[in-house]
């Protein structure tokens, strides 16, 4: 066997080894970008589809809390007052 067959058999070896050593690897990128594929890319498009109006009701509810806290320290006030009032008459 002659020095160029020889490189050659062990190039040949060389790449049987690698491709047997890579291919676990290959599967596991498979998996991976079916999980992305699968999973992880539409459920991140339900959450981008929800954001906004979740944000909207959010907006919503924030200034409807501050118009009743402001209703709740009137009220507050007003009770204060009318409990005064019923003390002095009492």
């Amino acid at each position: 066997m002659t020095d160029n067959e020889l490189l050659l058999a062990i190039s040949d070896m060389m790449d049987k080894k690698l491709k047997s050593e890579l291919q676990p690897i290959r599967d596991d990128i498979r998996d991976i970008r079916l999980h992305i594929e699968n999973i992880i890319t539409p459920q991140i498009g339900l959450l981008a589809e929800n954001y906004v109006p979740a944000a909207k009701r959010y907006e919503r509810a924030a200034s409807q809390l501050e118009s009743m806290q402001a209703d709740i320290d009137l009220m507050k006030r007003i009770i204060s007052e009318h409990s005064e009032r019923l003390r002095a008459l009492a």
